[in-house]
Parts: C-alpha cells; sequence; structure tokens
C-alpha cells in the first residue's frame, strides 16, 4: 500500500481540505479519513487473507505498525513540501532555509523504503506465501478505489459535498 496513504493524503487534501490556511479543520477530516481506511482494511484482512485467529492477532499491530510509518511519512513529507512552496511563493526563501528543507526532504526519502520494507517483511512472517500474495491484491484494490475516489472529486470539483464511502467487501476476485 505504499501509494495508498499517498493517495489518501492527497484525497484529504482535495476532497475535503478547509480553504486558506484552516489546518486545524483540516485534520480531524484526515484522521477520520485514515480511520475509515484502516477500518475497511482491517474488516477485510482476516477473511480475504484466509488468516486463523491467531495470525489476525498477530498481524493486525503489525499491519498497525506499516500503516502508521507509512502517513507518518507522507505527512511530512506533505509538511516539508508545504513549507518550501509557501516560502517560495512568499518571496521569503532564502538558500539556507531552503538547503535545510532539501536535507529534510531527502533524509526522509533515503528513510523511507528501508523503513517500510522492514515493516513488510515483519508482516511477511507472520503470512503464508499465499497470504502475502492476498495481502497484496487486497491493498491495490484499496489503492485502486482511492485512485478512483480521488478521481471523482477531481471531477466534480468536489462540488455537492458528495462523498462515497469505500465498499463494505472487496470485490469477489476475477
Amino acid at each position: 500500500m505504499t501509494q495508498v496513504f499517498r493517495i489518501a493524503v492527497l484525497l484529504a487534501l482535495v476532497g475535503v481540505a478547509a480553504p486558506g490556511g484552516a489546518q486545524q479543520a483540516r485534520e480531524p477530516r484526515r484522521e477520520e479519513l485514515f480511520k475509515m481506511i484502516d477500518a475497511y482494511v482491517v474488516s477485510n484482512l482476516q477473511e480475504s487473507l484466509g488468516l486463523s485467529d491467531a495470525q489476525f492477532v498477530k498481524v493486525l499491530p503489525l499491519l498497525k505498525k506499516l500503516q502508521e510509518d507509512r502517513r507518518s511519512f507522507v505527512l511530512r513529507r506533505a509538511q516539508t513540501l508545504g513549507e518550501m512552496r509557501r516560502l517560495l511563493e512568499s518571496g521569503n526563501a532564502t538558500d539556507a532555509r531552503i538547503a535545510a528543507l532539501m536535507k529534510d526532504l531527502k533524509t526522509l526519502e533515503a528513510e523511507e523504503p528501508g523503513v517500510q520494507q522492514r515493516n513488510a517483511e515483519a508482516l511477511d512472517t507472520e503470512l503464508t506465501t499465499v497470504q502475502q500474495a492476498k495481502l497484496r491484491l487486497l491493498e491495490s484494490r484499496v489503492e485502486q478505489r482511492l485512485r478512483d475516489i480521488v478521481n471523482r472529486v477531481r471531477g466534480d470539483g468536489g462540488a455537492r459535498g458528495q462523498r462515497r464511502a469505500l465498499p463494505a467487501s472487496p470485490d469477489p476476485e476475477p
């Protein structure tokens, strides 16, 4: 789900973002969106992967760690890029400040793959090879649904306040 949470953040920024500098208004909405995604994945995890109850208990905290770390990287990256954009657009950018932000960004970009790989490997150790494949397919379906939602929001311009929740269960396999 590497792209899932990037898309989720994009959705949160595009679809439910408050105008102007209303960051505080966006935070609860973003958290609500993340909770909806988590609930959808968790509600489909055991059945979709064919997990035993014992596996489910072991996998759930590992999945939660994976998702939290992904979100953390995505949000930190978005904050860093946002700060760069504000500085550059305002004309208040200094070489020293932009260099510091670029250093932060490059550090994030260098750290993320290793952290994500360790999290994925920890999760995979609790799954059979078939379950690992099913998890990747579940992630792919969630990612596609999020892309569809983002595209609908962009197509609507986010108007009419229409919100569509993720379906209650995954599509049947082809």
